[in-house]
């Protein structure tokens, strides 16, 4: 089969293997299968319950007080002669009412005060976090009775506090994830090509937060149906003549020893619905993404109707979003004149990570970036293709891509055209990846959001995505999750993620590290064909010498943030002037290397391009310049 890019490119053909067989889904097995008997049988009684069971609910017979449980009446009766048994059914309905209400409620509001505090600035979220600690400090009993005095002593009264009281901790719990996953790279990334801070909460941090919150639901309706009853023994749940699992077990509390099934039946009601809800929660949890179709759903209208808006904004601005190659000039592709990178120290100062870099990438060219780890490689490359954000602070004298100035302020179009004409391979596409989307959400993401294509056109974009950096049964594959695939095919994935748009430029991001010599030379293979194809430029960033000189036309070689030598590769051996370029060359083994002798250890000092040497001050930390004889 013939291989193209987004856009027809003929690319290499790659062999395709046998479709896979699917994975089964999680909801027929056990758990599943529990799960959905389970919770079909609690609705049917919440349904027909009252209809069926109400007559030998309410009817007395005083004769046949406090009978004990037997065949015809499987739980007993109570003090004046009514089914328990029946009773229980009748109040499953308003149990489960009660307890779906406050659970909504918990989770409603702890979802919301969560996610905003996620995204307020600095002191606001500070201030918001602050005031739900305080609550999360005081006893939750406390808080209950607290609002049920509020609302009166009733049935909803009840739901609200149990409800209310329990927000504090789910704010908590939800704060912390959503933090931890809007730093990620793919968030990151998600906000650089466009998407809004609602579009980041819907598509990427609830689908990965949505596991933990459904265990934590399933944990908050055992517990909020033990707060009913522990409510209504103490006379402030659900009021008589209602009546729900927490009063009938209170009542049977009082006759224990001569019923027992009196106080079992309705804890038995309690438990058999505490486990349902645990079931469901387990697999649902098993099924990444699975939780929040509503929040899919949703956000695939929105995206539709964002597209209709930009299509009825005529056939200019359709153009202007997806410029042509023919109306191009042809000249520097992108380009950075002294740039420096700081970032607060947190005592109100600034520590500089990159010193004055000046770097021109040209159209078709392939440029490495080769350096130890700390030498802010992935600083200088992500602060030119301007995906730096916050806390970083970048001033450059010239800091431009394709006419783009990245130190102004970008419009629409401007953050749209950057959206589809850099793609980048993140270091790790395990992290890179959003876990709880599947490959073809996030392939398409791109031509859906910036070239205001279809559902179909995108996915069919995706699948050439996906075939050009030789995946085998593409179209299937967009069906899977990131953890589905092994390391050298997220890394291509993330590759056919970058082609999905119209790249002009390609900063690759170590994307070999960890990777096997197989499946670097397949993934090298990949950019390459991929350059080839489409004329974009790369940005090559690699702390292995030997693979950039090989695989790049032009190596830039930086230490402590600053460029010490710039060499054509073909040449790095020979033309290399600098003592720390020398020094990564010589740590590199051949077959004439003695295997007796140490490998060399690159020294502290090293000369700076002005001609002094830049080493390590132990006095304050900071980096100074150190004369030295040459």
């Amino acid at each position: 089969m013939t291989n193209t890019v987004p856009g027809g490119i003929d690319l290499d053909a790659v062999p395709v293997t046998a479709p896979r067989r699917r994975r089964r889904s999680r909801w027929v097995s056990g758990t599943g299968l529990a799960a959905i008997i389970g919770s079909t049988l609690l609705l049917v009684i919440a349904v027909i319950g009252p209809d069926v069971w109400t007559e030998p609910a309410t009817a007395r017979n005083i004769a046949e007080r406090w009978a004990t449980a037997g065949p015809e009446h499987l739980f007993g009766t109570d003090d004046i002669g009514r089914d328990i048994f029946a009773r229980v059914m009748v109040a499953t309905r308003l149990s489960l009412l009660l307890t779906a209400g406050a659970t909504a409620i918990l989770i409603g509001g702890g979802l919301v005060i969560g996610l905003t505090a996620a995204i307020l600035p600095r002191r606001a979220r500070r201030g918001l976090i602050w005031v739900m600690d305080i609550l999360l400090a005081f006893p939750w009993l406390l808080l209950v009775l607290f609002f049920s005095v509020i609302w009166n002593v009733s049935a909803v009264g009840a739901m609200l506090a149990i409800g209310l009281a329990g927000i504090p901790s789910i704010t908590r719990l939800v704060y912390n994830m959503a933090s931890s996953v809007s730093d990620q790279d793919y968030v990151r990334a998600a906000r650089v090509i466009g998407v809004g801070p609602l579009g980041v909460m819907v598509r990427h941090i609830l689908p990965n937060i949505a596991n933990p919150l459904l265990v934590q639901s399933a944990a908050a309706a055992s517990t909020t149906l033990l707060s009913f009853a522990g409510l209504s023994f103490l006379g402030l749940g659900v009021q008589p003549p209602e009546y729900d699992w927490g009063r009938l077990l209170d009542e049977g509390l009082a006759h224990l020893y001569t019923n027992p099934m009196a106080a079992i039946g309705p804890g038995i009601a309690v438990v058999f619905a505490a486990l349902v809800f645990t079931m469901i929660a387990e697999t649902v949890g098993e099924q990444p993404g699975q939780g929040l179709r509503a929040f899919a759903k949703a956000s695939r209208t929105a995206a539709l109707g964002r597209r209709d808006a930009r299509r009825t904004g005529g056939s200019a601005d359709r153009s202007a979003t997806t410029p042509r190659s023919t109306e191009r000039t042809v000249g520097v592709l992108a380009e950075v004149r002294d740039l420096r990178v700081a970032f607060p120290d947190g005592d109100g100062g600034m520590i500089e990570r990159v010193h004055g870099v000046s770097l021109r990438i040209m159209p078709g060219e392939i440029v490495g970036i080769v350096g130890e780890s700390g030498s802010g490689k992935s600083l200088t490359a992500m602060a030119l293709a301007g995906l730096l954000e916050r806390p970083a602070v970048i001033t450059s004298k010239r800091r431009v891509f394709d006419g783009i100035d990245l130190d102004g302020r970008l419009g629409a179009s401007e953050r749209r055209r950057l959206g589809v004409e850099i793609g980048v391979v993140f270091q790790d596409p395990l992290t890179s990846l959003n876990p709880a989307l599947t490959i073809g959400r996030q392939l398409t993401e791109v031509p859906r959001h910036h070239l205001g294509l279809g559902r179909t056109a995108a996915r069919r974009r995706a699948v050439d995505g996906l075939e050009a950096v030789g995946i085998p049964d593409a179209a299937g594959r967009l069906r899977d999750y990131p953890h589905q695939f092994s390391g050298g095919m997220r890394q291509r994935a993330m590759i056919g993620m970058a082609l999905t748009g119209t790249p002009r430029l390609i900063v690759a991001d170590e994307p070999t590290t960890a990777l096997d010599v197989t499946v670097q030379r397949q993934v090298l293979a990949v950019l390459r064909r991929a350059q080839r194809a489409t004329g974009a430029g790369i940005v090559f960033i690699s702390h292995d010498i030997a693979l950039v000189s090989g695989f790049c036309d032009r190596v830039v070689v930086m230490r402590d943030g600053a460029i010490v030598e710039e060499l054509p590769a073909a040449r790095i051996r020979e033309d290399a002037r600098h003592p720390y370029t020398k020094g990564l060359i010589a740590c590199l083994p051949d077959m004439r290397t003695d295997r007796t002798q140490p490998l060399p250890v690159i020294g502290v000092a090293v000369d700076a391009p002005d001609g002094t040497a830049i080493a390590d001050d132990p006095a304050d930390g900071a980096l100074s310049p150190v004369e030295v004889a040459r």
